[in-house]
């Protein structure tokens, strides 16, 4: 169950109504939200009116075609939509209209990268660390983040940033990896990943509508950084199966964007997550968050609640 702070009902827009972001619209039309967003496909636009969330197709030099009905009674405002080449898509779009709700929207949030920080060799970060991203999906995330801060600094909208590393939860995860026969263990010395629960992202953005601080970045992380091995090794046990052997690491054998996450070492620290939101893991560890996963599985339920 999410730990969840207390919050009165409001409206929330989406940008990219996805996997995160979706948990979160299930997680507030619980307790009483109303929730309308942007898709890109009709067909997806269509299941998710079906399903009560007022959907609206947005794309790149596809503006929302009626902008004042989206935005009607909008309170919270959150962008899950990553950068492309050209820059933010929803800043391009839509940066003057949101800038324009200034006196009317309560909090703004922004789902970034903790890709941000860069390489450190291993090394802890946290928020006040430099941002050094050396790849262009980086570089393109550092430009967004000072997008979207730029409308709390020159329009005082309460913009909120979040870091997220590698999200997991139902559906994708290293158990689910396993079963589709698509998990690899790759030894690479020294290399750790940071990742987050999609659950507790869930719970950390809620904490921040409830105590809203304009102008800050958190990170979204766990307690442990660990190599992808380990992780798909212990999802193999839950399983009672055995893990996939190791490969060397080899770039050639891998995805540009799979080779580029292991372009780059870093442990990210959560404090401000904890101490300044006040907000507590419910999954601390990996270890945590998939024996959840098994566990929910066995008994048919899902993993977010409203209370």
């Amino acid at each position: 169950m999410i730990n969840l702070h207390p919050l009165p009902a409001g409206r929330l827009f989406i940008f990219g109504l996805g996997y995160t972001s979706l948990r979160l619209a299930d997680c507030l039309r619980r307790r009483g939200w109303s929730v309308a967003g942007t898709t890109r496909g009709a067909e997806k636009a269509a299941a998710l009116r079906a399903a009560g969330i007022d959907a609206f197709l947005c794309d790149r030099g596809q503006p929302i075609a009626d902008w004042a009905s989206a935005l009607d009674g909008v309170t919270h405002l959150l962008s899950s939509v990553p950068p492309d080449d050209r820059g933010d898509p929803v800043l391009d779009t839509h940066g003057s209209d949101i800038a324009s709700r200034a006196n009317v929207l309560r909090w703004v949030g922004y789902l970034s990268t903790t890709g941000v920080y860069g390489d450190t060799g291993g090394q802890w970060v946290d928020e006040t660390s430099p941002l050094n991203a050396a790849g262009p999906r980086g570089q393109r995330r550092v430009l967004a983040e000072q997008g979207w801060m730029d409308l709390h600094i020159h329009h005082g909208l309460p913009v909120h940033l979040f870091r997220l590393p590698g999200i997991y939860g139902p559906g994708r995860s290293a158990i689910d990896s396993i079963r589709a026969g698509t998990a690899r263990r790759i030894d690479k010395a020294g290399q750790v990943f940071c990742r987050i629960h999609v659950d507790d992202i869930v719970g950390g953005l809620i904490a921040s509508m409830a105590r809203p601080m304009p102008g800050m970045a958190f990170n979204i992380v766990d307690d442990e950084p660990a190599p992808a091995a380990q992780v798909v090794a212990y999802a193999a046990g839950l399983l009672g199966v055995e893990p996939p052997p190791f490969e060397p690491f080899d770039p050639a054998s891998m995805s540009a964007m799979a080779a580029s996450f292991y372009a780059d070492n870093r442990r990210v620290r959560n404090d401000r997550l904890k101490q300044i939101l006040g907000y507590r893991l419910v999954h601390p560890t990996y270890r945590e968050g998939l024996a959840a996963q098994m566990a929910t599985e066995s008994h048919g339920i899902g993993l977010v609640t409203g209370g």
